[in-house]
């Protein structure tokens, strides 16, 4: 997807001075490669999501210390399959621990104030249609945009709620806003 390095230094770069779109850029340009090496790993869809999941919540929160002479997609291959590595060590070891609910302010510094195309299309849905299209996301994804979209809960409280990472339920949430969009757009297309 490293098609125009150029295009790519300038998203990671907004990045860092904490754009919300070139976050959404990255993922999408990244997540199918992070998750297809993560299904060949792990030979399950739930886990590859899940580590796909925490590979750029990590990268996100650790996107300053990215050096650019370095390739991206390897950076964040590298990541994944290092917390892959680390949660084999837990299984192994059959030590069940809880993520730590200590977040960086760094973490608050994403703004989302800014609706995005995926935002704006799901929007225009009349609310029937839209629980319609909610109802063939996984259910994680499910779960997510209820806490956030009808029951209008913060990051922080997502993230309390579902006892996980804060940067885990943003890249949640960015990607079940994705799926959900392209979901109503095909329904759009095949009327």
């Amino acid at each position: 997807m490293e098609k125009n390095p150029q295009n790519l230094l300038e998203h990671i770069q907004k990045a860092k001075e904490g754009t919300q779109a070139s976050f959404n850029h990255l993922l999408d340009s990244f997540w199918n490669e992070v998750y297809n090496f993560q299904l060949k790993r792990t030979r399950n869809e739930y886990e590859a999501e899940d580590i796909t999941i925490q590979s750029f919540s990590k990268a996100f929160d650790k996107i300053n210390t990215f050096k650019e002479e370095y390739n991206f997609k390897t950076w964040l291959i590298q990541i994944s399959k290092n917390i892959h590595i680390d949660l084999l060590r837990k299984k192994n070891a059959s030590i069940r621990s809880k993520t730590t609910t200590e977040v960086d302010d760094s973490v608050y510094k994403i703004a989302d104030d800014t609706p995005t195309p995926e935002d704006k299309l799901i929007t225009e849905q009349n609310l029937a249609q839209l629980l319609l299209y909610i109802k063939q996301l996984k259910p994680h994804y499910q779960e997510v945009i209820n806490l956030r979209y009808f029951q209008e809960l913060s990051y922080k409280e997502i993230s309390e709620v579902l006892e996980e990472p804060i940067n885990n339920i943003k890249v949640k949430l960015l990607r079940a806003k994705k799926l959900l969009a392209e979901i109503i757009l095909n329904k759009k297309i095949n009327k």
